[in-house]
């Protein structure tokens, strides 16, 4: 039962700022055997509660769980059922009757005592005790419950009591037992002394191997640790004695206080400098794996270091509890080794992760570092204790690295990765895959690195990270000034949430280089190819992303959110420079326009964009360069039109917005369908456009004499009796006719097919295409005169010298000869 009670304790009510009396195992009268636990239970704080609390193990059965408490100002009645024969079963009358059977009487007569006394002593109305023997009311409870029931109650001192018949027939007895109690009082009073000493000795007892771990203990063994930690967990036992009235000024307990108080000073200085000693040496052995990792792009694993220090975690909780002083100073000098340790390890990490962006190849270079003496580490141990001494890593020569040109970048990654003769835009496709590769291996790197520290600190530091307390944060002290939190250096436990914070302050101090080398990283990335911002925003977002599910406001989550803020700033800074450069392009006067580069270059930027941004968390992004591109795109291509000499207008038109609705129509953007009906209908009108001008009138003569026919139709003649007007009769048809015969209508679209030949770019392919409307326009002209002389010469025999399928001919021999 008293481990039960003590896990209870420890447990359930701990944690709820409550004390536990008494217990007793029952179960409900009349019922399957469930059985559960009643507890007598008072709070710790002022005003004192006093509780009967139900506990049940949970249905797994592997822990217990509070089900329901009962405040005892509510309890009427206690009901034993029998005074004089032992009988388990109870009733407790509290809004109703509940009936219990305890599995031992013993445990139920202690229980029943337990809250009479607990009736007495805090409350003013009394309870009812109904069939409970009068003995069992008065008699004392055992030692362990009445200093729980009355320590810590500061009313007890004050306040008079007067003796009721027990006691004052106890001290009689006393008195008679010894014949100087009234001649020599003083002598008497030692007696008492001597004799309270012997009473308090169970409580106040730090037994010897205890005193030995303290004093001299091993604590770089496992063994040693286990007894050093359980060692001063028995000397805060003892230090935490709750002693009755009085016996703090007993000289006895004064002398065992203050050699306890000498064996905990001497305990946490042992503990303190035998840490900061691990702290050095453990990240000295780290240091030498660190060429290994580096060259690999991966960062040094700190998981066994981490192992080794949790053996201690025990022992830093008690020196946390009992010395606030040694604890925060243990905390400051592991923040000031590792924040160096870790700076060496991430600056070298990210040297590397640059050489392999930019493809110089450092073959030359070795990373590691030589074995440093002993007398290196001595020098280390003592900075930690106040000294000055600094650490310094090695010096990054990339700060010299010159981004090289766009030529001698890709022949370099030609090389580098072995591609043979590849395209430049398979190329840049290449080098840009590989800078993904490396950003994300960055990230992936130093993720997991933060969130394994982040947790070591929380166990081993004792602070809670997942938990928060409502209302205001404690505020938060600079922790390079030397002080953890100006209110708790006196021993004093950190609040919940501050907690949180000083796991915050403690991360920014040891990482502090992550978001300079991050920033640097993607300043290079940026450098080397603007587009590797699309890359950047997708992969840091979603690191972000995670983050903030595990923890929003965790170190890692905020950094990752810093960093992002400047990716996506030089995200749309590539936007900007792509406007920006739309709106400089110049063209040639001497040659033709064809695709503008901008519109090739929104092309790639789609295309990787969209590969790129494939189920990404900010896709809202992207969608609004999108927007701001084509737009500037649009705008971009009229203007180059109006502007061209040597290209008509309408080629420009119709090739550059062909390519845009192409584009469009291949990616399918849902945010730029309405842009492509545009584009559509912006190609359509300028291809009917420069059709219909460049085409013209290829049959010019015979084009104004049926214009004059036209016109005396407009002007009411009958159409009929068009051939009768001298100059419009079928001899001066006949002759115009005769001017245009087959040979020559071939020699004039072969001409026109030269001159739109000029015109068109070679790369967009639409020749065939305006040919064949041209063709189209042509027959549509042709069978306008057929109507014409069909109604106005009817019966004249009057005919063209070609026919339509000549005109096909004609056009289909001048496409394939050329």
């Amino acid at each position: 039962m008293t481990a039960i009670k003590h896990a209870l304790q420890r447990d359930i009510f701990t944690p709820n700022d409550e004390r536990l009396l008494s217990i007793v195992n029952v179960c409900k009268a009349g019922k399957k055997k469930k059985n559960c636990f009643l507890c007598a239970t008072v709070t710790t704080e002022r005003p004192v509660q006093v509780k009967v609390v139900k506990v049940k193990k949970s249905d797994k059965g592997d822990f217990y769980k509070r089900q329901i408490a009962w405040a005892l100002r509510d309890l009427a009645v206690v009901d034993a059922k029998d005074a004089i024969k032992e009988n388990p079963e109870f009733d407790l009358h509290f809004e109703k009757i509940y009936k219990w059977v305890a599995s031992s009487t013993a445990e139920k007569n202690a229980f029943i005592s337990c809250i009479w006394k607990l009736n007495q002593r805090y409350l003013r109305k009394k309870i009812d005790f109904v069939n409970v023997s009068s003995q069992l009311l008065e008699e004392s409870v055992p030692s362990g419950e009445n200093q729980s029931v009355t320590g810590g109650d500061e009313e007890a001192v004050d306040e008079y009591q007067e003796l009721n018949a027990r006691e004052e027939q106890d001290i009689e007895i006393m008195m008679e037992g010894c014949e100087y109690a009234i001649s020599n009082a003083e002598a008497f009073a030692e007696k008492l002394s001597r004799e309270l000493q012997v009473l308090d000795g169970n409580h106040m007892d730090l037994a010897k191997g205890h005193i030995k771990a303290l004093q001299e203990g091993d604590l770089a063994s496992s063994r040693g640790i286990e007894a050093c930690t359980n060692a001063a967990d028995a000397l805060l036992q003892c230090m935490n004695v709750a002693l009755r009235p009085g016996h703090d000024m007993l000289l006895a307990v004064k002398q065992q206080q203050q050699r306890f108080s000498d064996l905990r000073e001497l305990f946490a200085r042992r503990l303190a400098s035998h840490l900061n000693n691990v702290f050095v040496q453990q990240g000295h052995d780290q240091s030498s794996t660190l060429a290994q990792h580096s060259v690999e792009l991966t960062l040094p694993n700190h998981h066994p270091f981490h192992r080794d220090l949790l053996r201690y975690a025990k022992l830093m909780e008690w020196l946390k509890s009992t010395d606030y002083g040694k604890y925060e100073g243990l905390t400051k000098n592991y923040m000031d080794y590792l924040s160096r340790l870790y700076e060496r390890e991430i600056k070298d990490f990210f040297e590397v992760a640059k050489i392999k962006m930019t493809g110089t190849t450092k073959e030359s270079k070795k990373f590691a570092t030589l074995p440093r003496k002993e007398s290196a580490v001595k020098q280390e141990t003592e900075s930690l204790h106040g000294s000055s001494g600094k650490l310094t890593g090695s010096t990054s020569s990339l700060n010299k690295l010159s981004v090289q040109s766009s030529g001698n970048r890709r022949s370099q990654s030609s090389s580098l990765l072995d591609m043979g003769n590849m395209s430049a835009s398979d190329l840049d496709v290449a080098d840009r895959t590989k800078f993904d590769k490396i950003f994300e291996q960055v990230l992936s790197e130093l993720e997991p690195l933060c969130l394994a520290e982040q947790d070591f600190i929380s166990k081993f530091f004792k602070l809670q990270q997942h938990q928060s307390i409502p209302g205001t944060m404690a505020e938060a002290e600079d922790l390079d000034g030397g002080t953890l939190s100006r209110q708790h250096n006196c021993g004093t436990p950190l609040p919940v949430s501050s907690e949180k914070d000083m796991i915050r302050q403690m991360m920014i101090k040891i990482f502090r280089c992550i978001e300079p080398e991050l920033n640097n990283l993607i300043a290079l990335g940026d450098k080397i190819d603007s587009f590797n911002s699309l890359y950047m925003l997708v992969k840091m977002s979603h690191h972000v992303w995670t983050a903030q599910n595990v923890d929003p406001a965790s170190f890692l989550s905020t950094t990752l959110g810093n960093v992002l803020v400047t990716v996506k700033r030089n995200f749309d800074k590539c936007i900007s420079n792509q406007i920006r450069q739309m709106e400089e392009v110049k063209i040639s006067k001497k040659s033709k326009v064809g695709i503008l580069p901008f519109v090739a270059e929104f092309e790639e930027f789609a295309g990787l964009a969209e590969s790129i941004f494939k189920n990404a968390e900010r896709r809202g992004d992207l969608d609004k360069a999108y927007t701001k591109l084509i737009r500037g795109v649009f705008v971009n291509v009229e203007k180059v039109a109006n502007e061209s000499q040597k290209t008509p207008r309408d080629v420009v038109m119709m090739e550059n917005f062909h390519h845009i609705f192409a584009t469009l129509s291949r990616l399918k953007i849902s945010c730029l369908e309405a842009e492509k009906k545009d584009a559509k209908q912006k190609y359509t009108d300028h291809l009917q456009s420069y059709v219909i001008y460049s085409l013209g009138q290829p049959l010019e003569k015979l084009n104004h004499f049926f214009e004059g026919v036209e016109a005396r139709v407009a002007q009411g003649i009958r159409e009929e009796e068009v051939s009768y007007q001298l100059a419009f009769n079928k001899q001066e048809l006949r002759k115009v006719i005769k001017e245009y015969p087959g040979k020559e209508v071939k020699k004039g679209l072969d001409n026109l097919y030269k001159k739109v030949d000029k015109h068109l770019c070679e790369e967009e392919n639409l020749l065939q295409v305006v040919w064949h409307s041209m063709q189209d326009e042509f027959i549509r002209q042709y069978k306008h005169f057929e109507g014409l002389i069909a109604r106005c010469y009817p019966g004249s025999g009057v005919t063209m010298e070609f026919t339509i399928q000549d005109i096909l001919d004609y056009c289909s021999s001048i496409a394939q000869s050329h």
